[in-house]
């Protein structure tokens, strides 16, 4: 089993879609990486060499941010939003949606689930 950024690759799955689970890279990333490379794209991941390996944990070291530092970054950017007290960042801090949705019947999965009518009473069992 291939381990790359801290993240355990299926060994069963092709290269390109393995690399996908790491986070920060898509199947457009992992296409562009595997070119860099030439390796081709239809390799299982238990089939790689060692050399793939280093090349692959060496390309995305250099030019690209994943895992923990991507999570970071997207964290201290919408703190930042949260201090300057910017629209986006009041509807982050009373989760809401952001990006103009309506919110009167739908925006469950940002606002959850409440209570139609809070306090009432239930009817008593016959």
């Amino acid at each position: 089993m291939a381990r790359i950024a801290g993240v355990d690759l299926p060994k069963n799955k092709r290269i390109e879609i393995g690399l996908t689970y790491i986070y920060g890279i898509g199947l457009s990333c992992s296409k562009q990486i595997l070119k860099k490379i030439q390796i081709n794209h239809n390799i299982l991941i238990k089939d790689l060499t060692d050399q793939h390996i280093i090349d692959i944990r060496k390309i995305l070291n250099e030019n690209y941010d994943i895992e923990g530092d991507l999570r970071r970054r997207e964290s201290m950017n919408i703190k930042r939003l949260m201090e300057i007290n910017c629209y986006k960042g009041k509807r982050h801090r009373i989760g809401l949606p952001l990006r103009g949705q309506r919110t009167r019947t739908n925006a469950r999965t940002r606002r959850g689930i409440k209570k139609t009518m809070a306090g009432k009473k239930k009817a008593p069992k016959k």
